[in-house]
């Protein structure tokens, strides 16, 4: 028998003595990763824009971790910069950044207006490559770490009337392949979460007919509860992956496999 296959244990997927970077994580899924590397044994440091974040920092300190934040726009550089300063200052080490925080306009294809289209890209897009690539850097350095992209069912399909959405989610999956190539030789793994379609504030306003249009496509009939995606979270931020490099997972319940 391998060594390998003697060696492995449940201890793998611990977190104990982690740091985690989530941006946007006091809100909806972004929540749920916080909590779920709380409950895996990590501390958690908060990039937010809104200034509430009472809730996620009781849920994290609930579990006997430590909990930071700093509220700020991702879009901006020194904003980005003293993130990474902050953390570091904090807690002396960065082992997990969540590229999460995004933003999605809707208007018809033929009246979206160049603002929409410019915001989604800034913030979805061009602030988790800027800020991935500089908190790979410091993992370079530290000979560790883990990337997690946040994608979506759109990463590998479209909808109507979002097409700054549709773009930064395909370009999700772009910066976790180039990250996993240029970073994999540093022991840095760079990995995308692709959920699907989840019950969330966010998608509270959703017409029935389209709720009911979605389900139905759905092997199993029904959206995702926000703890479907915390295991997959943790998996990825744990040693459990560490021969997983550059892939997308599917978290959707099926919608993509699906016709």
């Amino acid at each position: 028998m391998q060594q390998s296959i003697k060696d492995f244990s449940m201890d793998f997927f611990s977190l104990k003595g982690k740091v985690a970077i989530v941006t946007g994580g006091n809100t909806n899924l972004g929540m749920a990763y916080c909590v779920a590397f709380a409950r895996a044994g990590a501390d958690v440091f908060v990039p937010n824009f809104e200034a509430d974040v009472s809730e996620v920092k009781a849920a994290v300190e609930t579990e006997g971790r430590r909990f930071e934040n700093l509220q700020g726009d991702l879009t901006d550089a020194a904003y980005r910069k003293a993130i990474i300063d902050t953390a570091l200052e904090k807690f002396g080490h960065i082992d997990i950044l969540v590229n999460n925080a995004n933003v999605g306009f809707f208007a018809p294809f033929e009246e979206y207006p160049d603002s929409y289209y410019s915001k989604t890209i800034e913030l979805g897009l061009n602030a988790a490559y800027y800020l991935g690539r500089e908190i790979g850097l410091v993992m370079k350095k530290q000979g560790s770490g883990k990337i997690i992209n946040i994608g979506s069912a759109l990463s590998f399909t479209a909808d109507g009337n979002c097409p700054g959405y549709v773009i930064v989610k395909h370009g999700m999956i772009g910066i976790t392949r180039d990250f996993a190539n240029e970073l994999g030789k540093y022991n840095v793994q760079t990995n995308a979460i692709c959920p699907g379609f989840f019950k969330s504030d966010v998608n509270t306003g959703v017409p029935q007919e389209i709720v009911d249009r979605v389900a139905a496509r759905l092997p199993g009939g029904t959206w995702g509860e926000f703890g479907s995606v915390m295991g997959t979270a943790v998996f990825l931020a744990s040693r459990a992956s560490d021969y997983v490099n550059g892939w997308s997972i599917s978290v959707d319940g099926g919608f993509t496999s699906v016709i």
